[in-house]
C-alpha cells in the first residue's frame, strides 16, 4: 500500500474549468443543443458525487435530462458494495447498446466504485465495446478534462489511477432537490472489514478541511436548504487525518452554530469511533435530527473479529445505552449481515438477541455475498444459500414486529415533518420523513412540497404512517419531539 492520497490544487481545478470552458466552446461551435443523463447506483455518497458530475455536465453546456432517449452523453456512475449492484448497472448499461447504434454520435462513461475494480474494468472493455470511457472514484475530479478527450478522441479510453484516493475543492454541483441535501465531509475508508470492498475502490480516510465543510453549510443555508445529511464512509473518522484537535462533534456543534432552520443528519457511524461526546453534541443540538444509524452486522463477539469490526457486542450496547439515557426519544437504525462466513445458529441467535434488546425503528439487512479481493471471500465455512434465506426470514419477522410496535405508539402524537413531495404509490399523497426518518403519508389540497409540515399520526404500519396536516410553520412541536 505505497501509494498515497492525492490532494487536487488549486491549479489542477483551475486546468478542469479550462477544460469545462473548453466542451463548452466545442458544443456552442457545433450550434446544438445537448443533454445529459447521469445514472446512479448506490450509497449516499454516490449520489453526491453523480451531483457533481451533473453540475460539471451543465458547466460545459449540457442540460440535465432524465429521458435516455434524449441523451447525447449518459454517465452511469457505479457501485461495488454487493453483486448486485453490479450486475444492474451492467444490465442497464447493456440496454444502452440500441441507443449507441441508432445516435453513434452518443457519449457513454462509466465511472465510480465498481470500475475501479481490475475484473470489472476487464469486463467493460472486453464486453461492452460501445462504452466510449471509464474512469475511477478517484478521478472524479478530472471529468472535465475526459469528457474533452472523449469529444475530440477516435478511440476508446479507461482511466483508473494509482492512488488511495484524491481530495478537491472547488468544483461545481448540480443538486437533485432544492431543499434536500448532501454535504460530503471525508472520502474513503480505513477500517478493512474482511467483507467489503470500499477501501480498494474509494482509497484511504481523507477529511475536508473545516473551512470548506462550513462555508458550504454556510452556503446551504442561505439557499434555503432544510434538510443537510453530512456524508462520509465513516464520519466519526472526520478530522484524525488533518492534524490538528478538531473532530467529527466539533464540526456538527459548528454546523448547528450556524443561523437558520435546518435539520442535519449524517452518515454513516462506525461503532468503534462513536463516542459519548457525539452522542452529548448530539443531545445538545436541537438542530440534529433524533436518528442515530449504527451499523452493528453481527451480534456475535466471534462473527464481529471475523469481521474485523474492532468492537465487541458488550462495547455497542454500552454505548446504546448511554444513548437512550442521554436523548429518550432517540430513533436507532442499523446495518445487518446474515449468514457470513463461519456464522453458527449460536452466533445467529445473538443478533437476535440485539435486536430484541436494542429495539431498532429499522435495520437494513443482507445475505451475506462474496466480494471478490477481500479475505471473506476466501474464508471457509461459507453458509449455504438455503440457511441464509431461513436465517434472514427469521430476522425480518422479529424486526418487523419489532417496527410495527414503535410505530403504533406514534399514533396520536404530533409530527414536524419535512415534506419531500407526492407519493410515489399513491398520487392522491405526499410523502415526507419525520426527525427519526420515517416515512408518512398525508392529503394535502396544496402543494407543501419542501415545507417543514406539522403532521398528527393517526394511523401506522409496519414501514408507514399515515396522519392529517395539523399545521405548517417553522415552529417546532417541542411536546412530541421527533
Amino acid at each position: 500500500m505505497s501509494r498515497e492520497t492525492k490532494i487536487v490544487t488549486k491549479e489542477e481545478v483551475a486546468l478542469q474549468h479550462e477544460y469545462m470552458s473548453r466542451v463548452r466552446a466545442i458544443i456552442e461551435k457545433e450550434g446544438k443543443h445537448l443533454y445529459a443523463l447521469v445514472r446512479t447506483f448506490g450509497c449516499q455518497q454516490n449520489e453526491a458525487d453523480s451531483e457533481r458530475l451533473a453540475g460539471m455536465a451543465e458547466a460545459m453546456g449540457y442540460e440535465i435530462t432524465d429521458q435516455e432517449s434524449q441523451a447525447d452523453l449518459i454517465l452511469v456512475n457505479t457501485c461495488a458494495i454487493r453483486e448486485h449492484a453490479e450486475l444492474k448497472a451492467l444490465s442497464i448499461t447493456g440496454q444502452f447498446k440500441h441507443l449507441k447504434a441508432a445516435k453513434p454520435e452518443l457519449i457513454i462513461g462509466i465511472c465510480g466504485c465498481m470500475v475501479s475494480q481490475e475484473h470489472r474494468l476487464n469486463d467493460i472493455k472486453n464486453r461492452y465495446p460501445y462504452v466510449d470511457f471509464l474512469f475511477g472514484t478517484g478521478e472524479i475530479y478530472r471529468f472535465p478534462e475526459l469528457l474533452y478527450r472523449a469529444h475530440g478522441s477516435a478511440g476508446r479510453f479507461f482511466i483508473v489511477e494509482e492512488t488511495l484516493g484524491t481530495l478537491a475543492e472547488g468544483l461545481p454541483v448540480k443538486r437533485a432537490s432544492n431543499f434536500k441535501a448532501w454535504l460530503s465531509i471525508m472520502y474513503g475508508c480505513n477500517n478493512f472489514c474482511t467483507y467489503c470492498v470500499v477501501p480498494y475502490v474509494r482509497g484511504r480516510e481523507r477529511s475536508r478541511l473545516r473551512e470548506d465543510v462550513l462555508n458550504e453549510a454556510r452556503e446551504l443555508v442561505s439557499q434555503g436548504y432544510k434538510e443537510i445529511t453530512l456524508l462520509g464512509q465513516n464520519v466519526n473518522s472526520y478530522g484524525k487525518d488533518l492534524g490538528y484537535d478538531y473532530d467529527f462533534s466539533d464540526l456538527l456543534a459548528d454546523i448547528c452554530a450556524i443561523e437558520g432552520d435546518f435539520i442535519v443528519r449524517f452518515m454513516t457511524s462506525h461503532p468503534k469511533d462513536a463516542s459519548k461526546k457525539l452522542v452529548d453534541t448530539i443531545a445538545a443540538n436541537k438542530k440534529i435530527a433524533r436518528q442515530f444509524h449504527l451499523p452493528l452486522q453481527s451480534g456475535s463477539n466471534a462473527v464481529l473479529k471475523a469481521m474485523n469490526r474492532r468492537y465487541t457486542r458488550e462495547s455497542y450496547l454500552e454505548l446504546i445505552d448511554y444513548m437512550k439515557t442521554k436523548i429518550p426519544d432517540i430513533a436507532l437504525t442499523t446495518d445487518i449481515i446474515v449468514g457470513f462466513p463461519g456464522e453458527t445458529e449460536e452466533d445467529f441467535a445473538d443478533t437476535l438477541d440485539i435486536l430484541s434488546r436494542v429495539r431498532y425503528d429499522n435495520i437494513y439487512s443482507f445475505i451475506y455475498s462474496p466480494r471478490r479481493g477481500t479475505p471473506a471471500a476466501q474464508m471457509e465455512d461459507q453458509i449455504p444459500a438455503d440457511i441464509q434465506s431461513e436465517r434472514f426470514s427469521r430476522l425480518l419477522e422479529l424486526q418487523h414486529a419489532i417496527s410495527n410496535e414503535i410505530n403504533q405508539t406514534l399514533v396520536g402524537t404530533t409530527r414536524r415533518v419535512l415534506v419531500e413531495g407526492i407519493s410515489k404509490n399513491d398520487t392522491g399523497m405526499y410523502t415526507g420523513r419525520c426527525e427519526s426518518g420515517r416515512l408518512v403519508h398525508f392529503a394535502s389540497d396544496v402543494d407543501l412540497t419542501g415545507e417543514i409540515v406539522d403532521i398528527l399520526i393517526e394511523r401506522a404500519e409496519t414501514f408507514n404512517i399515515f396522519g392529517s396536516v395539523a399545521r405548517t410553520g417553522k415552529a417546532r412541536v417541542e411536546s412530541a419531539q421527533i
